[in-house]
């Protein structure tokens, strides 16, 4: 296998990023950057340019006025009529970095600040440089020195004047053929694996080259689009997500001309997907609602994950279905009431043995069974005649009650003395 980033292992680490997908789906790991989009113009370079401008307040009006500028496989255009032929930059500016203008016969006028913008479009690359101009009419005056934000330069009047401006980098001076320069490398880390000991996945190169590394099922399920210089997108798409597939990915973004490296980390996750009830909408007959509810079409996109749409639908349910679960309900509800009573009557009777233990007669009286007088015959030829008398309550004391009672109690015996006496005389 190829290392993971032998070419620059000083890339500088811009973002990470957590990316969670579902198995079996299809993951995009986002790799973008709008400085390696590949606008060079096959015809004539102007990728890169220059170009001089003047802030100048000699009028009042404190405006910027463009002077000049040229590209790089182009002539030179002055803006002005009057300073046609008076201003000039070098024509060989880029091949040797000498972007220094000049200007012939100075004149009060031509006092303010001057800047030198260098712009290369392909690389997305800007500077400035800026130059103060005075002029003097005295020679002893003229004088450079730097105020301590640019240099400045104090010219006579009617000499000619150069403002440097310099840069020999190799963006500026040369035409490297950019297109074998710029290059996207893919690496991928199994969980536990340093990242010097990355699997190269693929290489993109501008002029169109590809490679890719590993197994043919791995070539087949991640990938880039032929676009990605087009586009800045260098987005790598893993298709058919499996458990094997989580681990660290890199992106490395190499711009070689431009002196752009830089590399993006993935961590990827792989989950178990959530299982949703399959409900068979042609069993009810109601597919054209379901139509009518949704008249549109939901674009898919097999590029791009998304987050799970989720549609709840109503169904009804059949008549067999309600009853049956009516009828669970039912049952519950009556096993429910016939415990409540088995509790009701324990209860009550555990009250009423309490009850009897603390009141014998109470317990006697309630257990009572109702007894029917009619059912017994009383014999009443044994029963003596007593002698019956009112019984008065209001005695005047206890032995008048007591004698009372006797009386009733046990009736009077008639005891004949005389006949006694008779025998025993006899």
């Amino acid at each position: 296998s190829v290392p993971a980033d032998a070419s620059n292992p000083d890339s500088v680490v811009v973002s990470v990023l957590n990316i969670s997908a579902t198995l079996g789906s299809q993951a995009v790991l986002p790799c973008k950057s709008y400085r390696m989009v590949w606008t060079q113009d096959r015809l004539n370079d102007r990728q890169r340019v220059v170009h001089w401008d003047v802030y100048s307040k000699y009028y009042g009006d404190n405006k910027m006025e463009r002077l000049c500028d040229m590209y790089s496989a182009g002539d030179q255009r002055v803006y002005s009529s009057y300073n046609k032929g008076r201003i000039f930059m070098p024509k060989n500016a880029f091949r040797d970095g000498n972007f220094s203008l000049v200007i012939k016969d100075v004149a009060e006028s031509d006092e303010g600040t001057y800047s030198c913008n260098l712009h290369h479009h392909y690389c997305h690359l800007y500077e400035t440089v800026k130059i103060q101009l005075d002029i003097t009419k005295k020679a002893e005056d003229a004088n450079e020195y730097w105020d301590g934000e640019k240099p400045v330069i104090v010219a006579l009047e009617g000499s000619t004047v150069m403002l440097p401006c310099v840069n020999r980098n190799h963006i500026w001076t040369e035409r490297h053929s950019e297109e074998e320069q710029q290059v996207v490398h893919w690496d991928r880390q199994p969980p536990g694996v340093p990242h010097d000991r990355a699997d190269r996945l693929i290489d993109l190169y501008a002029s169109g080259e590809r490679r890719s590394y590993g197994p043919l099922f791995i070539r087949q399920k991640m990938n880039i689009t032929n676009t990605a210089f087009a586009l800045g997108d260098f987005s790598l798409r893993i298709s058919e997500l499996e458990s094997a597939d989580e681990g660290t990915y890199s992106c490395h973004l190499h711009h070689h001309y431009c002196g752009l490296h830089e590399r993006r980390i993935y961590q990827v996750f792989v989950t178990e997907p959530v299982r949703e009830k399959v409900v068979n909408l042609t069993t009810h007959n109601i597919a054209p609602a379901v139509g009518n509810l949704f008249p549109f079409s939901f674009p898919s996109d097999p590029n791009v994950v998304r987050g799970h749409n989720v549609i709840n639908v109503i169904i009804p349910e059949s008549r067999v279905h309600f009853f049956q679960q009516l009828g669970y309900i039912l049952a519950t509800l009556l096993l429910f009431v016939v415990f409540l009573i088995i509790v009701v009557l324990v209860t009550r009777k555990r009250r009423q043995r309490g009850k009897c233990d603390n009141n014998v007669f109470h317990c006697s009286f309630f257990f009572r069974k109702d007894v029917n007088l009619k059912e017994f015959t009383v014999d009443t030829t044994d029963l003596t005649q007593y002698k019956s008398e009112d019984i008065r309550l209001d005695y005047k004391n206890n032995i008048l009650k007591e004698k009372a009672e006797q009386a009733r109690s046990f009736p009077a015996k008639h005891i004949d003395l005389d006949k006694g006496n008779n025998e025993l005389l006899h």
